[in-house]
Parts: C-alpha cells; sequence; structure tokens
C-alpha cells in the first residue's frame, strides 16, 4: 500500500489557505480558536480531508443564509 492512496482526499494548510484565498497563520489561528475546519497533525504537518472542509464550507452558508432575519 503506497502513501498516495493512504493521503487521497487531504489537503496541506499551505494547499488549503491558498485554495481559499487566505494565509496559513489565518488557518492556524483559527485552529487555535477551534473556528475553522477539523485537521489531522501527522508529525508537524496539518493535514484537512477535503470532505470535511466541503462540510464545514456548507455549514457556514447555512449560518449565513440566516443572518439579518
Amino acid at each position: 500500500m503506497g502513501t498516495d492512496k493512504l493521503l487521497d482526499g487531504m489537503v496541506s494548510r499551505q494547499d488549503l489557505a491558498q485554495q481559499l484565498g487566505l494565509s496559513a497563520d489565518t488557518l492556524r489561528r483559527w485552529e487555535a480558536e477551534g473556528d475553522g475546519p477539523a485537521s489531522i497533525r501527522v508529525g508537524r504537518r496539518v493535514l484537512y480531508r477535503v470532505s470535511v472542509v466541503n462540510a464545514w464550507l456548507r455549514a457556514r452558508e447555512r449560518k449565513a443564509k440566516g443572518a439579518g432575519k
């Protein structure tokens, strides 16, 4: 079993930050505050499961729809 299959569906903090248009420091701060998507630490690496990030984004979308009512 190769590590490629093991890490399928995972994205690094730096890659996620780039995709979201944020800094890695913002994701780090959100992690410390318990406010961002759940992450997995493997040694010094921080990884995010893409499906978890998508669910987190959907949850934020629902909250935004109810704002202002």
